[in-house]
């Protein structure tokens, strides 16, 4: 049958006769190039990344300074540059190792579709489909091209990714079906009238496969710290050229050596080049856990939670259901019982994990049986109905929906199977035609008694999460006695403490109250989960959530980190932030783990550079105030900088580390980085002072200076490496013995411009040094408290 004119012009049909279009038309539209090709992931391409990892404004910065080392007369001056190349270099491998990882797991994780063709029901990429295309809908599947109804089955659509509004929309025979939307309940069949670009979907595709580093508190924290160094940098390297060619008997050489040195000290580029590897790297690491990264900055909020709010079903549990029971709780007999479970089953769209646990007993039924009316389970309505021409109307969903203020009568029986972890569903007679209020006599005729299978690793992975200081709520549609025996069963700690989300006050403050109280939320619709979320984050936590239904989209868009099972609805994979591509919950502690050892060795690691970059321009200030020549000159600072800073941190960063990540990541890091700073400047400056004061020659008195600078530098990296492992200590030393080695050795010295340092100079810079530990760390401690508590910042 070709739909492409007469379908639409008819009155809505039957399922039954709609075939769909024929191989031969789907061929033609495919010739006519009415496909629905969607654009490539709007990644960079191999030369945009070199491009944007090479001409940065930092890379030009320091070019320029070499260009000028260079000319100066000194080439070895001019090694930094060399740091800076390797810097991008990794940089660029890093991207692409990502983006081919992204792109990889882009492919598995790409939408598919089900059309209907020459009559029957096939599966296809999303790329497959053609313009005239009759779509299958049903429940929790993704609207993939803009259509038109041809026959609905209680279709239900949420709209909501596309228009804000919340509340599902009942779609009927010629009403329009948006690309990216939702089917909430029910089952129908659509035309594609749009394909391709035109598409919302198209769009969709690109935004959640996008490769982009997203803004994070992060790196909002080094933006600002790098505008606050673009406004120093220019006019104190300018007080400094200028001083330096003042001092008497220096050469112009001799000044642009040394104000270049203190320009590049003042620029700390390694950072730039930590934080964005951070996320990368992560993302790579993440991949090997079968997580999809669809933003960045995931990784640096799920390192943040502090509350992690759980969906019951296919989180706790397997996902899957087997039905235990079907008890009778009327005269009638079980045999009829059995005939009308048979029929209603079979009659209603079975999509989700309760009505299939349900077929999986009754497959075979009375195919003679006519159905006049029926209504689909939604899980705003937490029922489903149908009525038949001989057997009546009957309805079957939540006892205390459907029985209302009668529900007393069964309570207790009910409330009985919950505690033993069973989810307890009502067979009742409605003695009225099927209607939405169920209004009419109710009968109730059979319990039935489902059983959730707890995940095996369940256990362990929550008391991880209870022993990372990670708070767990449990939300979910089903009784909350049934929900609170399950995750006993799980060992979820307060799992005694449970609530109604129908007894949910209105009042924001007393519902704040009651969740800080409550553990387990039963009986939860999509707006309350997502209310329970907002009202947990005006509590100021960081909130994950998991889910996998389309019940959960609302609660995993306000979260801070939403995270999908990959055997979820479309809805919950567009919509996250993280998908765990095997549904594997236990895969969840690593993820964790990984995004708090990328963020809190980083902050560690920060200060490392941070406090070099305060030293310098306190260095250079003070240079040019007092008219004395710049200390350090650029191969000198390329040793300590590289010993003491860059090589380490590589090896810090990728560090196992534990302990909760807290806001305020800008605020701790000065406040270390500050007080290391002004003491760095302090102990160089009076060093190299006093060799000046006391007439000793100029590359003497700066080969003192150095040692004191690496001395020093190495007292903060010690710090900032606690607590002390043995590999730790290992490369602290290993890097302390490589400059002792450019001090005592004479290739070392040629290379570094140092010069032989007598014994005497020798012990008393070690003794200062060594004296030195104690004092810097109670100084900066101090000031760290004080500041801290000043501006209220939790420390890590």
């Amino acid at each position: 049958m070709n739909l492409n004119n007469n379908t639409l012009n008819m009155k809505e049909k039957d399922a039954e006769t709609i075939i769909g279009l024929t191989s031969e038309e789907v061929k033609q539209r495919i010739k006519e190039g009415k496909v629905n090709h969607i654009p490539k992931t709007p990644s960079r391409t191999m030369p945009q990344i070199i491009r944007a990892n090479l001409f940065t404004r930092f890379n030009a910065i320091n070019f320029v300074l070499a260009a000028i080392i260079i000319l100066a007369g000194s080439p070895k001056n001019a090694i930094f540059v060399g740091v800076i190349i390797v810097n991008t270099l990794i940089g660029v491998v890093q991207e692409i190792k990502a983006k081919r990882t992204l792109e990889k797991l882009s492919v598995i994780s790409s939408a598919h579709a089900k059309v209907l063709r020459n009559g029957e029901i096939k599966e296809i990429a999303i790329e497959e489909i053609v313009l005239d295309d009759v779509i299958y809908l049903e429940t929790g599947m993704q609207v993939l091209a803009d259509g038109e109804v041809l026959h609905s089955n209680g279709l239900e659509i949420d709209e909501s990714m596309l228009t804000g509004e919340a509340d599902a929309i009942s779609k009927n025979y010629k009403e329009i079906l948006l690309s990216g939307s939702f089917v909430v309940s029910g089952e129908g069949y659509a035309i594609v009238t749009k394909v391709g670009k035109e598409t919302y979907s198209s769009t969709l595709a690109e935004e959640a496969k996008q490769f982009k580093i997203i803004n994070s508190e992060l790196q909002a924290a080094i933006d600002k710290i790098f505008r606050v160094i673009i406004w120093i940098v220019p006019p104190l390297s300018a007080l400094l050229i200028v001083t330096q060619l003042r001092i008497p008997g220096n050469t112009w050489q001799d000044a642009l050596i040394g104000a270049v040195s203190g320009i590049v000290g003042m620029i700390p580029e390694g950072l730039v080049l930590l934080t964005s590897a951070t996320f990368i790297v992560s993302i790579i690491k993440l991949s090997k856990y079968d997580t999809l990264v669809q933003e960045l900055s995931a990784t640096e909020v799920l390192a943040r939670v502090d509350v992690l709010c759980l969906d019951k079903t296919g989180t706790l549990t397997q996902g899957e259901l087997r039905l235990s029971e079907v008890k009778n709780i009327s005269s009638k007999s079980s045999e009829d019982i059995d005939n009308v479970l048979a029929a209603l089953i079979n009659n209603l769209p079975s999509n989700n994990p309760t009505q299939k646990a349900i077929l999986e007993k009754y497959k075979e039924y009375d195919k003679e049986i006519k159905v006049l009316d029926k209504i689909a389970f939604s899980s705003k309505r937490k029922w489903s109905g149908a009525t038949f021409e001989k057997l009546g109307t009957w309805v079957l969903g939540a006892p205390e929906i459907i029985l209302g203020k009668e529900y007393q009568l069964i309570e207790e029986i009910v409330k009985e199977e919950a505690r033993k972890g069973k989810r307890v569903l009502l067979l009742a007679n409605l003695h009225n035609n099927l209607n939405e209020k169920l209004e009419g006599k109710i009968e109730s005729v059979a319990l039935l008694l489902i059983e959730d299978i707890i995940r095996e690793a369940a256990p362990d992975v929550l008391k991880y999460f209870d022993s990372q200081g990670v708070g767990v709520k449990i939300i979910s549609g089903d009784s909350p006695i049934t929900v609170s025996e399950v995750a006993r069963r799980a060992g979820v700690s307060g799992w005694e403490k449970y609530v109604d989300a129908r007894e949910l006050p209105e009042d924001n403050e007393k519902l704040k109250n009651l969740i800080q109280e409550m553990t387990v939320f039963g009986r939860v619709t999509p707006h309350q989960k997502k209310r329970i979320v907002l009202a947990l984050q005006e509590m100021g936590h960081t909130v994950a959530m998991t889910g996998d239904g389309v019940n959960d989209v609302l609660a995993l868009k306000s979260s801070d980190c939403g995270i999908a099972m990959a055997n979820g609805s479309d809805a919950t994979k567009a919509v996250a932030q993280l998908v765990l591509m095997k549904s594997d919950f236990t895969a969840l502690p690593k993820v964790l783990e990984e995004g708090r050892k990328q963020i809190n060795n980083l902050e560690r690691v920060s200060e490392l550079f941070l406090s070099k970059t305060v030293f310098c321009i306190i260095l250079s200030f003070v240079c040019s105030i007092l008219f004395i020549e710049y200390p350090i000159l650029p191969i000198q600072l390329s040793l300590v900088g590289s010993c003491a800073i860059g090589i380490p941190s590589f090896f810090l960063a990728l560090l196992p580390s534990t302990g909760g990540v807290k806001k305020g990541f800008l605020t701790r890091i000065l406040t270390v980085s500050i007080p290391n700073g002004i003491l760095l400047a302090i102990f160089i400056l009076i060093t190299f002072i006093i060799s000046i004061q006391m007439n000793l020659p100029m590359d003497y008195s700066r080969t003192l200076a150095v040692l004191m600078f690496s001395g020093i530098s190495m007292v903060v990296l010690l710090r900032v490496a606690r607590p002390l492992t043995k590999f730790k200590t290992i490369m602290c030393l290993s890097m302390f013995g490589i400059i002792v080695l450019g001090f005592l050795t004479p290739i070392g010295r040629y290379i570094f411009s140092l010069t032989k340092i007598q014994l005497s100079h020798w012990l008393i810079s070690l003794a200062v040094i060594i004296a030195s530990s104690p004092l810097i760390t109670k100084i900066v401690d101090i000031f760290r408290v004080r500041v801290n508590k000043k501006f209220k910042v939790k420390t890590i």
